[in-house]
C-alpha cells in the first residue's frame, strides 16, 4: 500500500575529530578518532534518544574508527550489539583527502566546481565519483530496509553517507550532495514507505 512504511531509520553523524573544525575532507577509516567534542556530541545524542524513548530493533554502523566509536556509545544505552556495514564507508576523495576546502581551492584550480556540479566525473582523479558513491550508499540502504521490515533501525555514520541518503529519499539530483549541510553528532530520520520516502527531521543537534 501506498502509506505502509517499510522502515524508519534514524541516521546519527559520527561526533567530531579534529578533522572537524577545519571541515577537511577524509576517507581513512582508522584515523582520526573522535575527540573530546565529538565524545560529548555523542554523549548528547544519547541522552537525546533515551529521553525521546526511541524504539530500537537494530545497530548499523560504518566502519570507520569514529563511527564505531559513536556507535558503541549509543549501543550500550539499548543493551545492543552494532553491526558493521562497509558500504558505508566515506566517498573515496582520492587526493583531497586530509585537504580543507581552502587547501584544495589553492592546489587544484576550479576542482571544487567540478565536485559540485559534475557529480558523473571522479573528482579529483583518483576519487570515487560523487553518482556512484550515492549509488553504494542507496543500495547498501536498500539491502539494510529489506532486511528489516517494519523495524526502527539506527545507522551511525558520516555526513556525507548522510546526505547521500537525504538524495536518495527525496529523488533530488546527484549535483545536490554538497549542497545539503550536516553536523557533526547530529541526527537525521527518513521514514521509507512502499512507494516513497519522507525526511522526518535532518541534521538535529541537543544541545
Amino acid at each position: 500500500m501506498y502509506f505502509n512504511r517499510k522502515c524508519k531509520i534514524t541516521f546519527i553523524c559520527n561526533g567530531a575529530t579534529l578533522f572537524s573544525e577545519d571541515d577537511r575532507f577524509t576517507d581513512a577509516e582508522n584515523y582520526p578518532p573522535l575527540n573530546e567534542k565529538g565524545q560529548e556530541e555523542i554523549e548528547k545524542i544519547c541522552e537525546f534518544l533515551k529521553k525521546r524513548g526511541v524504539k530500537n530493533d537494530k545497530i548499523y554502523t560504518s566502519p570507520a574508527t569514529r563511527s564505531t566509536q559513536s556507535a558503541s556509545m549509543i549501543a550500550k544505552i539499548f543493551k545492543q550489539e552494532y553491526e558493521i556495514i562497509e558500504d558505508l564507508h566515506p566517498r573515496k576523495c582520492g587526493a583531497f583527502n586530509g585537504l580543507t576546502f581552502e587547501q584544495i581551492d589553492e592546489k587544484f584550480p576550479d576542482a571544487l566546481d567540478k565536485l559540485v556540479n559534475n557529480p558523473d566525473v571522479p573528482t579529483p582523479d583518483d576519487a570515487e565519483t560523487v553518482s556512484n558513491f550515492i549509488r553504494r550508499v542507496n543500495n547498501s540502504i536498500d539491502n539494510i530496509i529489506e532486511k528489516n521490515q517494519g523495524n526502527r533501525i539506527i545507522i551511525v555514520t558520516h555526513k556525507d553517507v548522510i546526505k547521500a541518503a537525504i538524495c536518495s529519499a527525496l529523488n533530488m539530483p546527484d549535483s545536490s550532495l554538497h549542497r545539503i549541510y550536516i553536523k557533526s553528532g547530529s541526527a537525521t530520520q527518513i521514514s521509507y514507505f512502499e512507494r516513497w520516502s519522507s525526511l522526518v527531521y535532518c541534521d538535529f543537534k541537543p544541545f
